[in-house]
């Protein structure tokens, strides 16, 4: 059978910035014979994430994540729905996904690569296990729970930048049940403030387009900065560790500012930057969200929950069709997204 994927034509650089010409839409065959233990599923939901920039290149900067090979097709976290089996665990219909799934319409998987998914877990809506009860769930969750050193009744401050993204709006929500008593977001235009204090309740927001930054979050925070979820990085990381308290603590999620540089990941801060962290004996770790792999099955339960009884509040940006699969990546790169970036492929 014919089927159209994606893979990578070139390779935009370490330093360099990614651009369509460096993805290709191909068409190409697909057996339809099946091996023992294979299936065949047709790809529902494509995750496009931060991330994935790293595997542009020819080396990753982490342990973690593999480089993507050229003119070989595209992975990342996908949903599909089995069409043909030949593996005991799976019957047709029932829906599948794995970190690693092909960026193509339909694909043969091996099925111990699989793990099957549960609808009634998030009320039919299959792309919240890419995002809020997914790995982008998971990232917060665990962020906060062992990085946050949230304490309850303590009165904390909690600023969140890249606060409208896919790990950003849940991490602010999250911080909040652990304890975090006042949550401010930090983003990149008006509408997506807006969303943040109407939508998934933090306090305040703050667009850092505008002038005026550090007096608005110094507005913000009167007491200081206790607990900072860093995704961006860069300029916006030294403004808020500039007006962070005495013993608060920093947790480096991404720094999606600097992905488009050769640096080693988390990226080098400047010494004045630096100074300050010593000074103030403030904790700044990295939360990387497989090192707590034993504990997955409790979180996906109680994202769940939250999910559910509509707790935890979730937006999703969707990109409908295969062909528009790199273009959504790269709006993502630059801020294009409310909530987690999705690509729909069929359904």
């Amino acid at each position: 059978m014919k089927v159209k994927r994606i893979v990578l034509a070139s390779r935009p650089g370490s330093d360099g910035e990614p651009t369509k010409e460096n993805f290709r839409l191909e068409e190409t065959d697909l057996t339809e014979e099946l091996a023992d233990g294979q299936v065949l599923a047709q790809t529902l939901y494509i995750s496009v994430d931060p991330y994935l920039r790293f595997r542009m290149n020819e080396g990753t900067r982490t342990d973690y994540v593999h480089p993507w090979k050229l003119s070989e097709v595209l992975d990342s976290g996908g949903i599909g729905v089995v069409q043909h089996s030949r593996h005991s665990d799976f019957k047709v219909g029932d829906f599948v996904t794995k970190l690693n799934w092909p960026w193509q319409t339909k694909c043969v998987l091996d099925g111990s690569s699989l793990t099957k998914l549960d609808p009634s877990l998030v009320d039919g809506h299959l792309s919240y296990f890419l995002g809020a009860v997914g790995f982008t769930g998971l990232t917060a969750f665990f962020g906060m729970k062992e990085k946050g050193h949230v304490i309850p009744g303590a009165n904390q401050t909690m600023v969140v930048s890249g606060a409208a993204g896919a790990c950003g709006s849940l991490a602010g929500q999250i911080g909040r049940f652990f304890g975090c008593s006042r949550i401010i977001g930090i983003c990149g235009t008006d509408e997506k403030c807006s969303v943040l204090t109407s939508d998934f309740g933090f306090d305040a927001a703050l667009n850092y387009k505008k002038a005026g930054l550090a007096d608005k979050l110094r507005e913000c925070c009167p007491s200081g900065v206790d607990v900072y979820f860093d995704n961006v990085g860069g300029e916006i990381r030294d403004l808020v560790i500039s007006q962070m308290a005495k013993n608060s603590n920093i947790l480096v999620c991404g720094q999606i500012s600097q992905y488009n540089t050769d640096f080693a990941y988390p990226p080098p801060i400047p010494a004045q930057t630096a100074a300050i962290l010593k000074e103030r004996n403030i904790r700044r770790e990295i939360s990387v969200v497989f090192d707590y792999v034993d504990h997955f099955e409790m979180a996906i339960e109680q994202l769940g929950e939250w999910v559910r009884t509509g707790k935890l509040k979730v937006k999703e940006t969707i990109t409908h069709g295969i062909e528009n699969t790199a273009g959504a990546f790269l709006s993502m790169l630059k801020g294009g997204n409310i909530g987690k970036q999705i690509v729909q492929i069929t359904g």
